[in-house]
């Protein structure tokens, strides 16, 4: 989950648990002792998101980007570059590139086994950047920012392939739809928008939630998005699952984070897991979410 503040130490319980439908827990492995690593960061880690199966990228108010093993804590690459924060990260799952913006108005592209340095620079935004996706083949990246706009980019050439901009659309976060040509957008504005990538085209608009959307994430099978609402003692902080293929309409709402929802995820599943999400909160509380109900594990 993203948003992460403090600096960056894993800690990995080794403890496997099963989700069930009526919100009990199984557990179903043994707990060890907590693994804890040293700092990644010198300062605010500001995103975290998944590279490879063994390896994170992780994003900081120092201005650097740092590639890590989960497993061992050990850094193995450190990318130096960006004039101010690091304010998302993201990659192409089991891709060799890693994406960061910053609030030097800039996003630029790494290669994780290249120069310390970016391979691909794309400036064009007017405030800070705070949306990041990128195509399931990383051949094309759309961002967003403060500055109401949304931009799609060549990632090979760093040639910006078009510019939409919405009034009020202060862009707090990106995600791309698996297997479509979509992107999910939401803003301070309140909406959550999916965008066409072909023609960068607002494909549908949600109805406006009450409060600014925060994040935004899409199931692994396309079906549905979730988004993250800002709040306050007890008012508003709910998360969202919405229809993408067939009635586009909200699904269901998860209540219970009694200040702002920071992030919102789709949780792996099987056959021996219920579809599950989960959600982080400035009330210092992750939970997780039975998806298909709405109760709490």
């Amino acid at each position: 989950i993203g948003g992460a503040m403090g600096k960056l130490q894993s800690k990995i319980s080794f403890r496997t648990a099963k989700y069930r439908a009526d919100g009990s827990v199984e557990e179903t492995g043994p707990t060890r002792a907590i693994q804890q690593h040293g700092p990644v960061h010198t300062d605010t880690v500001t995103s975290v998101a998944a590279l490879q199966p063994d390896l994170c990228v992780s994003g900081g108010r120092d201005k650097s980007v740092a590639v890590c093993s989960w497993r061992s804590g050990a850094v193995l690459r450190r990318f130096i570059g960006h004039e101010r924060e690091v304010t998302k990260v993201t990659s192409a799952l089991d891709s060799d590139r890693v994406f960061s913006a910053s609030r030097d108005k800039t996003v630029m592209m790494w290669e994780l086994h290249g120069t310390s340095g970016p391979s691909q620079h794309f400036p064009g935004h007017d405030l800070v950047v705070t949306g990041l996706a990128v195509s399931p083949d990383a051949s094309q990246l759309c961002t967003g920012s403060r500055d109401n706009t949304v931009c799609k980019w060549d990632v090979e050439t760093g040639e910006c392939l078009g510019r939409a901009a919405i009034s009020r659309n202060l862009v707090t976060h990106l995600c791309w739809v698996p297997g479509e040509p979509y992107f999910i957008q939401t803003s301070e504005d309140k909406t959550i928008r999916l965008w066409d990538s072909r023609e960068l085209q607002v494909a549908h608009a949600f109805p406006a939630k009450r409060h600014i959307q925060t994040w935004c994430d899409a199931s692994p099978d396309g079906r549905y998005c979730l988004s993250s609402s800002g709040g306050s003692a007890g008012e508003g902080g709910e998360a969202t699952l919405w229809d993408l293929r067939q009635t586009r309409s909200r699904v269901r709402e998860y209540k219970g984070h009694f200040q702002t929802t920071t992030s919102c995820v789709f949780l792996p599943w099987g056959p021996a897991l219920a579809p599950s999400i989960a959600t982080s909160s400035c009330d210092s509380t992750v939970k997780v979410w039975d998806r298909d109900t709405g109760g709490r594990g």
